[in-house]
């Protein structure tokens, strides 16, 4: 899934190329990816493209009065074209969700590989009226997002820090991939209870952070959109690392796996060396 540095490298790639261009088309290429329909999606040829930004995982390019707001989900992704066909694109079973062609004959493709379909675009007058936009927390890149304000968010709270990363009312932008990141550059057990943490663990999870986030915005940085799927997986430390050998002391990473994603850590910098009960592989061999 797309998290805050590549939806953060997508803005940018997009504010390059699509800023100041008019959209020519706008079409979907499936029933279930446009989630409003008021106004509709004929509004959006002839109208310009002003700025691009970003909301936690949300892409939002503003459109004269209106806001193309795009949520990648887990499979989505966004392929550019310098150049698209006349013809206009027909709903169908292939990963093809949207186009949007621009004035120059160039734009982009939303694609969505798998069966579970969950890539969504809202056209909406304000970005306040997309649900997951206005719930959102937080974001961990803004200057506001202090020390003194995580440990706000993280007093009382009886959760799991893994969770409290991963949740986007909590704190937005972060995904499964990067809260494995901030934790094991944090040294935390992803298990470790939010209510737990002391003045000195909120510093330290604070400058792993920013820290990390920070580092794979910069690697991101000017990268085509092409490329990020590739560069996201190539900067990765622990997630998705399971079996190999940790970056920092060479102990192997370790995985727990839940229903519909798995969370990788190393024990040696993370857990004092103990390997986490894996719940589902547990009850596999009762």
């Amino acid at each position: 899934m797309p998290e805050l540095p590549e939806v953060e490298a997508l803005a940018a790639f997009l504010r390059e190329r699509a800023r100041g261009h008019v959209i020519a088309r706008a079409e979907a290429a499936s029933f279930a990816v446009l989630k409003t329909f008021d106004p509709p999606l004929s509004q959006l040829p002839g109208l310009v493209i002003g700025d691009v930004g970003r909301r936690g995982k949300f892409l939002d390019l503003a459109c004269g009065d209106l806001h193309l707001v795009i949520h990648l989900a887990r499979a989505g992704w966004l392929r550019w074209r310098a150049e698209f066909p006349a013809k206009p694109v027909k709903p169908g079973k292939s990963p093809l969700a949207f186009r949007l062609v621009l004035d120059d004959g160039s734009g982009f493709d939303l694609t969505e590989a798998g069966t579970q379909k969950r890539l969504a675009v809202y056209l909406v007058s304000d970005t306040s009226d997309v649900p997951g936009v206005a719930t959102l927390g937080p974001e961990p890149m803004d200057p506001s997002f202090t020390v003194e304000a995580l440990a706000a968010i993280l007093a009382g709270r009886r959760m799991q820090i893994k969770g409290v990363l991963r949740d986007q009312h909590i704190i937005a932008g972060i995904g499964n991939a990067y809260s494995d990141e901030v934790l094991h550059a944090a040294k935390m057990s992803p298990f470790k209870l939010a209510s737990s943490f002391t003045p000195e663990d909120v510093a330290v999870l604070h400058a792993a952070m920013i820290a990390t986030l920070r580092d794979a915005v910069d690697r991101s940085a000017g990268l085509a959109a092409a490329d990020l799927k590739g560069e996201k997986k190539t900067g990765l430390r622990v997630h998705g690392k399971a079996g190999q050998p940790c970056p920092v002391c060479g102990d192997t990473i370790r995985e727990v796996s839940f229903a519909d994603s798995a969370l990788q850590y190393c024990p040696t910098c993370q857990t004092g060396g103990k390997p986490l009960a894996d719940r589902r592989l547990s009850r596999l061999l009762k």
